[in-house]
């Protein structure tokens, strides 16, 4: 199971994720053994467990090694569901996360963008002693622009 550094910034769903995986016993148990299943080290054991069985254990065509590699590729593509399970979970709570961070960004721009508006408004009026501003209906009167123009 990885562990977080705990120096940088993790996303809550992260977080969530590893704390659930970690409170129960059978995810441990299975991330143990997806660990081990998916590396190398397991893949060269059983390259020795495999030959030494075909040399010294049973004669060819090797009936109980089939049986046992089939109950462990069983056991094993049952592991890696369990994986994609998680992931898949993980992935949905890490969406859904991400969708409120960005509904909830997008509710303070708007309200920002709504007082720029605003402050905008009120420095033109200041300004030009009128309410209308650069987005209102143009005036039909001609006159100097720029800053401190009257």
């Amino acid at each position: 199971m990885p562990k977080l550094d705990p120096n940088i910034l993790h996303h809550p769903a992260v977080v969530d994720e590893l704390q659930k995986r970690a409170s129960d016993a059978q995810l441990r148990i299975a991330d143990r053994i997806t660990g081990f299943a998916g590396s190398m080290h397991f893949v060269y054991i059983h390259a020795f467990l495999f030959a030494l069985w075909m040399l010294v254990f049973e004669k060819s065509p090797w009936p109980t090694l089939t049986l046992i590699v089939s109950l462990e590729a069983i056991f094993l593509s049952t592991f890696v569901m369990i994986g994609q399970n998680r992931q898949a979970s993980f992935q949905q709570a890490k969406a859904d996360s991400d969708y409120k961070d960005v509904n909830t960004l997008l509710v303070e721009n708007t309200d920002l963008t709504r007082a720029v508006h605003k402050l905008t408004e009120d420095v033109h009026e200041s300004l030009l002693g009128d309410a209308t501003t650069p987005t209102s209906t143009p005036t039909s009167e001609p006159g100097p622009r720029g800053r401190g123009a009257r």
